[in-house]
């Protein structure tokens, strides 16, 4: 593991351990709940008993929606204490997961098409690499499985800050940028006293959209559907979160099958 990602791997855990809210797993989640979070696309299959590969996602989020609905779940990641969180939840709703510290780029420990589907939400971004990545879930991913992959829009890493008219681009459009220094050094977390925890930013990088256009495509995959995601407030405020995701969205969540 290189040290970008050793690093990122001990953000994560310190993250995790403040307990921001993706690494707080769905102890509350019913089938109900489960079955509206995952079966977002009308072309998601039901997942009784699909074998699926939660990548980069633990936290005993996504695994608890899988595992709720029936599914054989394997989670890889980089954090310990993710991991622990998939574990948690396992335990909680009383199914079985699988869980495996590892890095993103390196499915060796899978055989080829050893997954129905592959569930990764944002997280390719904390990688400086994109193909490597893509060409290990078509590797593991079964031929006819879907591939759901959120991803940063590429874009939205160069928009500045409110500046009471306006949000203005910081710079080029770099493909593979680190970007990191365009946020925050530290991520404030709160607690539940109300107190705030800084955690240490982790590294992020920009993969353009091309980049990962045509890498997809490239590797086999067939595109499917594209969403943006926004924050809904009306009205929203200018420089409020809630504005800038709607001037900006800052991730795309997208669906691809395997060929």
């Amino acid at each position: 593991m290189d040290p970008i990602l050793t690093d990122n791997r001990d953000r994560w855990n310190a993250l995790a351990e403040a307990r921001v809210m993706h690494t707080v797993p769905f102890l509350d989640f019913t089938r109900e709940q489960a079955a509206e979070y995952i079966y977002r696309a009308p072309f998601i299959p039901d997942v009784t008993g699909l074998r699926v590969l939660c990548l980069a996602g633990s936290g005993g989020q996504d695994s608890a929606a899988f595992g709720l609905l029936g599914a054989q779940v394997t989670v890889l990641d980089l954090s310990d204490v993710q991991l622990t969180r998939d574990r948690e939840a396992a335990a909680h709703h009383g199914h079985r997961v699988e869980t495996i510290q590892g890095d993103m780029r390196d499915l060796s420990m899978f055989g080829e098409a050893s997954f129905d589907l592959v569930w990764q939400p944002y997280s390719i971004n904390y990688c400086p690499e994109f193909a490597p990545v893509i060409r290990e879930v078509a590797r593991v991913l079964r031929h006819g499985g879907i591939y759901h992959l959120t991803f940063a829009n590429p874009f939205a890493h160069a928009l500045g800050d409110w500046d009471g008219n306006a949000y203005p681009l910081r710079g080029p459009c770099i493909d593979g940028e680190e970007v990191t220094r365009y946020y925050s050094p530290n991520w404030e977390v709160e607690q539940p006293d109300g107190s705030n925890i800084d955690v240490p930013f982790p590294h992020v990088f920009r993969h353009n959209l091309s980049t990962v256009m045509n890498t997809l495509v490239d590797a086999g995959f067939t595109f499917l559907r594209l969403t943006e995601w926004t924050y809904t407030a009306t009205p929203p405020d200018p420089g409020s979160w809630a504005h800038r995701t709607q001037c900006m969205p800052p991730w795309f969540d997208s669906y691809w099958l395997r060929g």
